[in-house]
């Protein structure tokens, strides 16, 4: 009895604390934690991208290959882990304790189950796969030997991101930050042990980091399985209802269709950029993960707004969701701006980093990271119109903008530009979708704090009327 008393009492200290903390200081506590797992997550990304670009141009463009191969395992880890983590969220900002361990459950287990579905089938059919991600024969090799150990950790990666996403939106970011950073710091140091000093190529890379991820996984599991969460991962909670799993499929939909839609416009990238040769697939995969380091801290920044904005919802308490949606754009461009600037200066020196002895890499690099550095402090605005959608409830609204940037706007131009302008069109695609998207945005942001200052006022309204009666 004693015990549940301090379980109650530990779940009411997280309600006052999301509930009555000022805005800034919240969103910047729940905040930092997950730029730092972000930054460390895309950090090592570049690792692998940097270390295996010393083996050659090649090997270089098959790390674009094998990106659009781990966006399809963040589609399913980020699907189940948004789509779950909404429904936490919501429920414990509404004091529904077991409704948030069965959506916790269900999110987890079905993460390993998707994700080792993934693993087997590709590993059946890795050449035709790497063939389609837009390998052509020259890099296929490298992206063969990468993919096949990325399909192996399919299972722990999907389910890393569940775990990583439930504690996000529980408020708990730090918790999820402790595996994520452990994880990518490990596979930074690994990289050029299995690479260089075990000679296994980017086959070791991708060992570096299976590894790692395994880390990851053992880390964050052990912090759910000590209470840690205020939530349980119990296979016994697992739902049996057809609705719960389209709940979170539903509230994940957004994720799917930007991971989704990252993945087939990498492909799409590649197919294009290799009518120009190797040296334009490397180039773009090596702007690819800057841009993408450059980003994280903008996602980094959305996901400590969104467990803010989802448990206060939840919570009815409207005005503190757009004092956290002002906060976080006006927060977000002002650091987009800032990495837009010095990446737009220091562009030739970052891309002779990677590949120092290649002119060419080098030439087209500079032009793709400075055309998306003009439009990079639009991030903010669109990054935070999409999230806040998502974790309230509005999916419809969410997903469209999901679909704008790498879909609806990107596939169209990578397809067409590149006919009337060659390769500039390929260099060019990217930052005239984002700037399509922000403005497809802004009439879902204006609707989004019309409808909190409306709600806001009904509920003061309905407060006024209980007291008077």
């Amino acid at each position: 009895m004693e015990e549940l008393t301090k379980e109650e009492e530990k779940r009411r200290a997280h309600y006052r604390k999301m509930t009555q903390t000022p805005i800034p200081k919240l969103v910047s506590g729940l905040a930092v934690p997950t730029i730092i797992s972000m930054l460390t997550s895309s950090l090592y990304n570049m690792a692998d991208t940097f270390f295996v670009s010393q083996l050659g141009t090649s090997a270089a463009g098959a790390v674009g290959i094998v990106f659009s191969l781990m966006a399809i395992i963040q589609a399913i880890g980020f699907t189940l882990g948004m789509g779950a983590g909404t429904l936490v969220s919501l429920h414990l900002g509404a004091k529904e304790q077991e409704e948030a361990t069965c959506a916790a459950s269900t999110g987890f287990f079905s993460a390993i189950a998707l994700g080792g579905l993934l693993a087997l089938s590709g590993t059946l059919l890795i050449d035709p796969l790497m063939r389609a991600l837009g390998a052509t024969e020259t890099i296929l090799p490298y992206a063969r030997a990468y993919g096949q150990y990325i399909l192996l950790a399919a299972p722990i990666m999907c389910s890393s991101f569940v775990m990583n996403n439930i504690f996000r939106q529980e408020g708990k970011a730090a918790m999820g930050m402790l595996g994520i950073t452990t994880g990518g710091l490990l596979n930074i140091a690994l990289d050029p042990v299995f690479i260089f000093a075990l000679k296994l190529g980017t086959a070791g890379a991708a060992i570096a980091t299976a590894l790692s991820q395994t880390v990851s996984f053992c880390i964050l599991l052990s912090l759910f399985l000590t209470g840690k969460s205020n939530v349980r991962l119990r296979i016994t909670r697992v739902s049996r209802r057809v609705k719960l799993y389209g709940e979170i499929l539903w509230r994940g939909f957004p994720s799917l269709c930007r991971q989704g839609l990252a993945s087939i416009s990498s492909v799409c990238l590649n197919v294009n950029a290799a009518l120009y040769g190797d040296a334009a697939v490397a180039a773009m995969s090596i702007v690819g993960r800057i841009m993408f380091f450059m980003f994280s801290a903008m996602l980094g920044l959305g996901q400590g707004f969104q467990p803010v904005a989802g448990f206060n919802y939840g919570a009815k308490k409207y005005k503190r969701v757009g004092e956290a949606t002002r906060f976080t754009l006006f927060t977000g461009a002002a650091v987009m701006f800032l990495f837009a600037a010095a990446m737009y200066a220091l562009a030739p020196r970052i891309l002779s980093a990677f590949r120092r002895d290649d002119a060419q890499v080098i030439a087209i690099g500079v032009y793709a990271l400075r055309a998306q550095c003009l439009i990079m402090p639009l991030f903010g605005v669109t990054t935070t119109t999409n999230m806040a959608l998502q974790c309230t409830g509005h999916s419809g609204g969410a997903t469209f903008l999901a679909l704008c940037r790498q879909g609806i706007f990107f596939l169209p131009l990578i397809w067409v530009l590149p006919v009337y302008f060659g390769l500039r069109g390929v260099q060019l695609a990217q930052p005239l979708a984002d700037l399509c998207s922000l403005l497809a945005g802004l009439p879902f942001l204006v609707f989004f704090l019309r409808k909190l200052a409306r709600l806001e006022s009904e509920t003061k309204g309905g407060a006024a009327d209980s007291a008077f009666s």
